[in-house]
């Protein structure tokens, strides 16, 4: 009977001393980002190797598609824990506006707010400016004069704006055609050849550094960066983007241009756990001068916006919000 007990005491003492020894499971994280070779996924990138080195309990998987319209989405439907998102499709997901149709994403809140600009501007045909005596946005709007513009296909980010601009001009799809313009939306390819043949006359895309079809399209010449109008600023406002100045990054800018910040920021799940969303966020916020190594975009933070509610665009999940607290950024 003896030795029983202290077979059994021991035996206990054994799988007790097992179970402390054994190394605690990885949480396996889903992270939304863009196909390889885009800017998105070299952040992410980013973001996962710094998890891996700063703590052995994330594991991060990058979902290598999806984009600033998609990953609202892709973070609501759980096909993601978190995602770089732009902060104004955001808002749009989660109050189902626009190209979302009324399919509300509910379940996302914002970690890490500000994370660089996206920029949405003009470019225009010096020939057809010079033609009609134009000089602003503002003046090719207001005229009644024809007019081909040329944008991204549906899906974008692009033609919710560019419509809504529109709108408050008393401009739609019809209108420019009885006009006789036009609404062209074609794949980036072709932007280039559009323009050098003189079928497009004023563009709208996004304006990031570097971005490739702009970047051609400004060496072929004959074209110019007009600002967004004071009308269209008030209607990006309105549509959560916020009013900035993007930097001569092409060779036929004569100087800054301002535009409609669409904003980036990272996003998860309100299903995620506190203790999770709290250490994704110091891990970015306290590592960010080696992220920004990686992906030069970021070198645009500023730790004072992280947790603006102008630079996340929908609630802050608590686990940020417990991280801020504890840096002073909020009371």
């Amino acid at each position: 009977m003896k030795i029983t007990n202290k077979f059994s005491v021991l035996t206990s003492a054994l799988i007790i001393t097992s179970a402390l020894s054994l190394p605690t499971q990885a949480e396996e994280l889903k992270l939304g980002a863009m196909p390889v070779g885009s800017g998105w996924y070299v952040g992410a990138a980013a973001i996962q190797r710094m998890a891996q080195e700063k703590d052995s309990k994330l594991d991060i998987e990058i979902i290598a598609r999806g984009g600033g319209v998609a990953n609202p989405m892709v973070v609501e439907s759980g096909k993601a824990d978190i995602a770089l998102s732009n902060v104004s499709t955001s808002r749009w997901a989660s109050e189902g506006m626009l190209l979302y149709k009324g399919n509300s994403a509910t379940h996302i809140r914002s970690l890490v707010g500000g994370l660089n600009p996206v920029y949405i501007g003009a470019i225009v045909r010096k020939d057809y400016m010079e033609e009609n005596g134009f000089k602003t946005l503002d003046d090719i709007l207001k005229s009644d004069r024809p007019v081909n513009i040329m944008m991204k296909p549906a899906g974008s980010n692009i033609p919710p704006v560019v419509e809504a601009i529109l709108s408050a001009y008393g401009l739609d799809r019809d209108k420019i055609k009885s006009q006789g313009g036009s609404i062209l939306q074609v794949d980036s390819s072709q932007m280039s050849g559009l323009i050098r043949d003189k079928r497009v006359d004023l563009y709208f895309d996004t304006i990031l550094q570097g971005h490739p079809s702009i970047t051609e399209i400004s060496l072929t010449g004959g074209i110019e960066f007009l600002d967004m109008s004071e009308r269209a600023l008030d209607v990006m406002a309105s549509l959560g983007l916020q009013k900035g100045s993007y930097g001569k990054w092409f060779d036929a800018q004569t100087g800054s241009n301002i535009g409609g910040d669409f904003g980036t920021h990272l996003i998860a799940s309100s299903k995620m756990s506190d203790d999770t969303a709290y250490a994704i966020t110091k891990i970015v916020i306290e590592n960010m001068d080696q992220l920004s190594n990686d992906f030069k975009a970021w070198k645009a933070f500023k730790l004072e916006d992280a947790a603006k509610p102008e630079k996340n665009g929908i609630r802050l999940h608590p686990g940020a919000i417990r991280y801020y607290k504890e840096i002073g950024l909020l009371k």
